[in-house]
């Protein structure tokens, strides 16, 4: 392992080589070797039976995580007029118009979640290269876009835990499901919820086996292979 320090080097020596473990035995391996000094994320890697390169065969989605992500969300809604006091007085951190665009136009990306009401879109759509490429477009598949009665349900779901999923080109999904100071069962039920979302959410053109592997991995740390009967089992149990 000539490319990783050796801190990398003696925790891949607590992984078996070709073993897959069981959903909880593998959160505690993962705990175990993340080496890094911060409360590193958890993250979960799907390996997916599907060709995105077909519209019918993209995996996308949005899973609530009960127990959320160990970050504080800062959300920030377009929004205008009654919307935008709305936006405000359910918890928004930034909510308004023309000046946030400008600011997002000048290169200001401080938030975690971007949400706009319909009417806004239009004005929002300018930003599509600026805020699509951090996964911070607007979008009515991620409940991103919602009506302005729908704006303190759509901000306390952002702050509670709320993941999107989408499968990358090379037929991967990356998703966060918490800290490593979490609670194992906080981490298992982070982990059910999105094993479940990711299930649901199995386009009408995929054929054969929708989900080929699956690993759990800290930000700093090996990855260990999940056991994949076990893992889309815990489906049954969200």
């Amino acid at each position: 392992m000539p490319n990783h320090g050796k801190k990398y080097q003696e925790a891949v020596k607590l992984v078996e080589p070709g073993k897959a473990y069981a959903p909880r035995e593998a959160i505690d391996l993962v705990k175990k070797t993340s080496y890094a000094k911060f409360d590193a994320t958890v993250e979960l890697h799907l390996r997916m039976g599907v060709d995105p390169r077909h519209a019918d065969q993209v995996v996308r989605g949005v899973a609530l995580l009960p127990n959320g992500l160990g970050k504080t969300v800062r959300v920030l809604v377009f929004a205008q007029g009654e919307a935008a006091k709305i936006a405000e007085d359910a918890g928004a951190d930034y909510a308004g118009s023309d000046e946030l665009i400008k600011r997002i136009e000048g290169g200001w990306f401080d938030f975690d979640v971007a949400i706009a009401t319909p009417d806004m879109m239009g004005k929002v759509g300018k930003l599509g290269k600026l805020l699509g490429r951090r996964g911070l477009m607007p979008n009515p598949k991620s409940g991103t876009i919602v009506n302005q009665s729908d704006l303190p349900r759509a901000i306390r779901d952002a702050r509670k835990g709320r993941v999107e999923f989408r499968v990358e080109k090379t037929a991967l999904i990356h998703v966060p499901i918490g800290k490593v100071s979490f609670e194992d069962e906080k981490l298992m039920e982070n982990l059910a919820t999105l094993i479940d979302a990711i299930q649901k959410a199995k386009p009408s053109g995929a054929k054969g086996q929708y989900v080929r592997g699956a690993t759990l991995a800290a930000t700093m740390g090996p990855g260990v292979r999940l056991d994949l009967g076990q893992t889309l089992s815990l489906a049954a149990a969200a």
